[in-house]
């Protein structure tokens, strides 16, 4: 493995855990492969996942990907970031709890009405609060590795959760086999791109975009279908990563409003930075809608960039696409010469709740 050439400024190491994603690809396929399911056969299509920030990532990309994937597009899911649940759920609905490190008060929270609605709860976590409720309650739990920031535990949040669904039979074969291809891909992918992406050389296209962001306000843009939970993933990641601001929205949507305004202050335009996320499975008219996007606004902001993901399955191009931003923020992070890991101000804003209880 190479040497972290910025371990002045990222203390935590970062640079490792981004290089070594392949290898908690394969981990996270194998918890999943070994790990406890619902107690009770599901009698309906209905998935309810609860969890905030890097917990809940995942099951926005599982969403996002089973929405558009034969043999699980019947699939009824829904992620929750809140304090409640919904009033339709019931003893029917088949929900997940997500907290990395057990003790996310959104989700403690929601759990305790969760439980008196439904048997049907699995649990991740690496232990905290959630793991101790959910030993009480007798629910199962799938215990994945501690010492991580939840955000850099993506593959623990996600291939656990895609693995059971197949093992569950709420995704069919044809979508399972679809997933195999996936997951190979994407491991073949991240092994040959992180060396490329952990490079200080003018190639790399991690540092080239991460410099083009650098002083700049990005705005990522992707499609409303198969990207949005990867253009959340981007956003984030610049914001938790490299300290910056970063927004984010959707075509065909912004097209109807957020487009209009990318005419004042006139004085401020050139100091964003635009992102594309493109699949090559867009909808035709949104496709055309992105060039127009492209030729509309490029003369008015600083730049535009677009982007597309590489690979045979929609899981591959997702995944090549995150790891790519993932890799950019932590550039961005390093120009920026701040600890990618730390995330103080969400510490603050912690202690400030806890004295407010």
């Amino acid at each position: 493995m190479p040497k972290n050439p910025a371990a002045a400024i990222d203390k935590s190491n970062m640079f490792d855990t981004l290089y070594r994603f392949p290898e908690q690809v394969r981990d996270a396929v194998n918890i999943g492969e070994n790990a406890p399911l619902w107690r009770q056969q599901a009698t309906s299509n209905r998935y309810a996942f609860f969890g905030l920030g890097g917990s809940a990532i995942g099951a926005d990309l599982l969403r996002s990907y089973a929405a558009t994937t034969p043999g699980a597009d019947h699939l009824n899911i829904s992620v929750h970031r809140g304090y409640s649940v919904p009033s339709w759920m019931d003893s029917d609905t088949n929900v997940v709890c997500l907290s990395y490190s057990g003790e996310t008060e959104e989700t403690l929270s929601a759990f305790d009405d969760i439980r008196k609605k439904t048997m049907r709860v699995v649990c991740i976590t690496t232990g905290g609060q959630l793991g101790k409720r959910a030993i009480t309650y007798g629910f199962p739990i799938i215990n994945i590795p501690p010492g991580f920031q939840p955000r850099c535990a993506l593959a623990y949040s996600f291939f656990p959760l895609l693995t059971i669904m197949s093992r569950y039979g709420a995704i069919d074969s044809r979508a399972s086999r679809a997933n195999a291809r996936g997951i190979r891909e994407i491991v073949a992918q991240t092994e040959e791109m992180r060396n490329v992406y952990a490079s200080s050389a003018a190639r790399n296209p991690a540092l080239q975009i991460a410099k083009k962001l650098h002083g700049k306000m990005p705005v990522i843009y992707s499609a409303n279908e198969r990207l949005d939970a990867v253009n959340l993933r981007w956003k984030g990641q610049i914001q938790e990563n490299a300290k910056q601001v970063a927004f984010g929205n959707l075509l065909p949507e912004m097209n109807h409003n957020e487009i209009n305004g990318w005419q004042h202050p006139k004085t401020r335009m050139k100091d964003f930075s635009i992102l594309l996320l493109r699949d090559n499975d867009d909808n035709r008219r949104v496709q055309i809608r992105f060039d127009a996007l492209k030729d509309i606004i490029k003369g008015s902001v600083g730049d535009v960039t677009a982007l597309e993901g590489k690979g045979s399955t929609l899981l591959s191009r997702m995944f090549s696409l995150i790891y790519l931003g993932d890799w950019v923020s932590w550039h961005l992070a390093v120009l920026n010469k701040v600890d990618p890991s730390p995330v103080p101000v969400i510490q603050t804003l912690k202690a400030k709740l806890a004295k407010a209880k």
